[in-house]
């Protein structure tokens, strides 16, 4: 192989590395593919070296937009492969469609706190299949345990919000709170019939009767004294805890919690929609099954951990006679950062640990939505998990990967001095104008240009405290897009420089740390709140002033960010 050809191959691999690493080139991983492809070159590994050093130098000093096209032109091939490593993953076919009329699939959230990401797993799921078979997606609230899960009334109103940002499109919507008259018709239909009981055993006799495989003394009697118990619940007769209606079942079957199961139960809450209108309230296995026979759901999408209730409500639908839908199980998603727990989260509101359902230490939608994360990243992990029955821990950096390749191509760059501190360049000859891309992909996006004019030859500038930081006395940086400074002083008034050179190829074989900045005097006070609900401070460009709330922006070596507030400026962290 001659050098002739180990240069091509070398410029092969560089332009396409450097496409696919937003511009920069490494040479590791372009000697490790010649080496591969040529074996015969690795005794000439010093001659390779060098090679592939001089083209990642040359590559990454092409404009991002001159990469791209050189790869397009000469070796499109390498394009369709990655496109087609990025080809979007779909669901797998839903069983036993033929069933059914038509696929209704539903998500019913307790409207007790706001969703969060784990919610968005069977919400994705059934949106999907629910567009896939040309069906009907149901909304439903279950919103029927005011002692235990008490409803918050701005969650409802929340969820439907978060559906749509998300991308649902939403056929039907019930409110379990609004049809407790349903509930009760079939309540007094399954006591009539015979398949249910009012059983007013306390409840550690009753513990004792179940976990013997015995029936209650309640169990025997006959419709119309169970009716007439039903009347007492209703009146006021029987309080709080003196009565349930039961559900009959198998008092053999192996799992204790199916035997009897209770269906409705006496609740004294106020209730935000109701108020006291009802004292009866049906438990979420009842509410639920009947709710899923009256809404012909055909495919059920839910955790795991719900296969018990599963085979309560399958008793229930027997009594009744009813087809009982398909079930898909799925795992529990957990997130490496972040509280998903409703309870924790609310609970960390009471207490002021967290400042809302949106603090960013929390993975609820809203707290994602407003840290940049967009709807098409959450339906495209949600999909790569796929709906199987185990447990899954989703790693942010994969989250922050697969966001990162949605608003990158659209992200403005910006820059940001956090925490700045005062630069004095001296020896600066001449005039240096500079032009910063708003997009290396998008040259029509303009430019954001700065003309450095230096007053007898000394200019002042900003840069961050992190980058000062790494500064050392007779060391040298580059101010990026502008030239190369050499420090001559560190103290507590700031950093004093001379003027080193211009050259941009210099500073990187050199190896000169790249430094943001802005000319002294020059940009907005800015706030950026980060994932941990620190606050970090410094100046950004002037013409992020007028940035509309909610843009996605990249704040140059410092991370995208989605803006929050126009002013004063503020912004949300997304992820580098």
């Amino acid at each position: 192989m001659s050098a002739e050809e180990t240069r091509e191959a070398a410029l092969r691999h560089a332009v396409h590395n450097a496409v696919t690493h937003e511009g920069e080139a490494q040479p590791g991983p372009v000697i490790a593919r010649i080496m591969a492809g040529f074996p015969e070159m690795r005794g000439r590994a010093k001659e390779v070296n060098e090679i592939v050093s001089q083209v990642v130098s040359e590559v990454n000093s092409w404009p991002r937009e001159r990469q791209v096209s050189v790869l397009e032109k000469r070796w499109p091939e390498l394009l369709e492969s990655r496109k087609k490593t990025e080809e979007r993953k779909t669901l797998p076919p839903l069983k036993n469609v033929e069933r059914f009329e038509i696929v209704k699939t539903r998500f019913a959230p307790n409207p007790d706190g706001a969703l969060h990401l784990g919610s968005a797993e069977p919400i994705i799921f059934c949106d999907e299949y629910a567009k896939m078979y040309d069906g009907r997606f149901i909304l439903r609230f279950e919103d029927t345990s005011p002692d235990v899960k008490t409803p918050i009334t701005e969650i409802y109103e929340w969820i439907e919000e978060d559906l749509e940002w998300l991308g649902v499109k939403v056929d039907e919507i019930y409110i379990q709170s609004d049809r407790i008259d349903i509930y009760y018709e079939y309540a007094v239909r399954l006591l009539d019939m015979g398949s249910a009981y009012v059983c007013t055993c306390a409840s550690q006799a009753f513990k004792e009767f179940y976990m013997a495989k015995e029936a209650c003394p309640c169990r025997s009697n006959s419709s119309e004294e169970n009716l007439e118990r039903w009347m007492k619940m209703l009146d006021g007769t029987f309080k709080k805890g003196d009565a349930v209606v039961r559900i009959k079942t198998d008092l053999e079957h192996p799992n204790p919690a199916v035997r009897d199961w209770p269906a409705l139960r006496i609740a004294e809450g106020v209730h935000p929609r109701q108020g006291d209108k009802y004292r009866v309230w049906p438990l979420y296995n009842f509410s639920c099954a009947v709710d899923d026979h009256e809404m012909k759901v055909s495919h059920i999408i839910r955790g795991k951990e719900h296969e018990v209730n599963t085979t309560r409500q399958r008793y229930l639908s027997d009594h009744l006679g009813w087809e009982f839908p398909e079930i898909i199980n799925i795992g529990r998603l957990g997130l490496e950062v972040g509280v998903l727990s409703k309870s924790k989260i609310r609970s960390g509101i009471e207490d002021g640990s967290f400042t809302g359902w949106d603090d960013p230490r929390v993975g609820t939608l809203r707290s994602l939505k407003r840290r940049g994360l967009q709807p098409e990243t959450i339906r495209e992990v949600m999909i790569q998990v796929g709906p199987k029955p185990i447990n899954a821990t989703l790693s942010w950096d994969h989250i922050a990967s697969v966001n990162r390749k949605i608003i990158e191509p659209r992200a403005r760059r910006f820059t940001f001095v956090r925490d700045p501190v005062n630069l004095k360049v001296t020896g600066i000859l001449g005039e240096h104008d500079v032009r910063l891309p708003s997009h290396p992909d998008h040259p029509e996006w303009g430019s954001r240009d700065y003309s450095v004019r230096a007053d007898k030859g000394e200019a002042e500038f900003v840069v961050s405290g992190e980058d000062a930081e790494k500064m050392k006395v007779d060391g040298f940086a580059r101010l990026m897009g502008l030239f190369n400074i050499e420090i001559t002083h560190l103290g507590p008034g700031g950093i004093h420089a001379r003027f080193h050179s211009k050259s941009h190829q210099e500073a990187r074989e050199l190896d000169f740390p790249f430094v943001h900045w802005l000319p002294s005097g020059v940009g907005i006070q800015a706030r950026v709140v980060m994932p941990d609900a620190s606050t970090a401070q410094g100046l950004a460009e002037e013409e992020c002033q007028g940035l509309k709330e909610g843009s996605i922006i990249q704040f140059e070596r410092f991370g995208f960010v989605r803006i929050d507030s126009e002013s004063p400026f503020m912004a949300y962290y997304t992820h580098r």
